[in-house]
C-alpha cells in the first residue's frame, strides 16, 4: 500500500512538471523506508524565507547546475518560472551573466559560486545578505545550495543522469554553464 501511494505521488510529480522521476521509483523499490527517509528532504527543498524570490532561484539554479546540466536543472527553472521569476532574469542566471542580473539575483548568484567553491570571498557575500535579508535569508540560501545538489546527486548515483541539454526559458532555448565554477 505504502509503495503504491509513493508511486502515485511521483506519478502526479511527473506530470505536474514534465519530468521523468524514474530513480525515485528506483529508490521505492530497492526500500520504500530509504524512500520515506528520502522525502524529508522536501521540506528542506521548500523552506524559503525573507529573500527575494529570483535571489532565492539564483541560488538554487546555480547549485543545480553545478551537479546537473539536464532535466533537473529544467525542472528547477520551471518552478522558479511558475513561482513568478521573470523569464530574462532566468536567462541571465543560466548564462552566468552577473552583470545583467537583477540585484538581488547577483548577490546570491555570487554567494551560490563563492559557497560552493569554498572561496573565502563567501565570508562578506553571507555578511551582506544578512545585512540586507536577515538571518533567514540566509538559512534559505543555504537550503536552495543543499537542495538544489541532493536530487540531482541521487539521480546520477542511482544511474538516472543524463546529458547535458539546452535549457527552455519562456518558450525560448538556450545553453547553460556547464559547472557553477564557470559563474559569477
Amino acid at each position: 500500500m505504502f509503495r503504491w501511494l509513493m508511486r502515485r505521488q511521483i506519478a502526479a510529480f511527473e506530470r505536474d512538471w514534465n519530468y521523468d522521476a524514474g530513480y525515485m521509483r528506483d529508490l521505492i523499490d530497492a526500500d520504500p523506508r530509504a524512500a520515506k527517509t528520502f522525502g524529508k528532504v522536501m521540506g528542506v527543498s521548500r523552506y524559503h524565507s525573507d529573500v527575494p524570490l529570483a535571489a532565492y532561484y539564483a541560488a538554487k539554479i546555480i547549485a543545480t547546475m553545478a551537479e546537473d546540466c539536464g532535466p533537473c536543472t529544467q525542472l528547477v527553472v520551471d518552478m522558479a518560472a511558475r513561482a513568478g521569476v521573470e523569464p530574462a532574469t532566468l536567462r541571465t542566471i543560466l548564462a552566468g551573466d552577473v552583470e545583467a542580473m537583477p540585484e538581488d539575483a547577483a548577490l546570491a548568484a555570487g554567494f551560490a559560486d563563492a559557497s560552493l567553491r569554498h572561496a573565502p570571498e563567501a565570508d562578506a557575500i553571507r555578511d551582506e545578505i544578512v545585512r540586507r535579508w536577515g538571518q533567514r535569508a540566509l538559512v534559505s540560501l543555504g537550503f536552495a545550495l543543499v537542495s538544489g545538489r541532493i536530487f540531482p546527486t541521487l539521480k546520477y548515483a542511482l544511474g538516472h543522469g543524463q546529458a547535458c541539454q539546452r535549457i527552455t526559458v519562456g518558450g525560448e532555448t538556450q545553453p547553460v554553464l556547464q559547472s557553477a565554477n564557470q559563474a559569477a
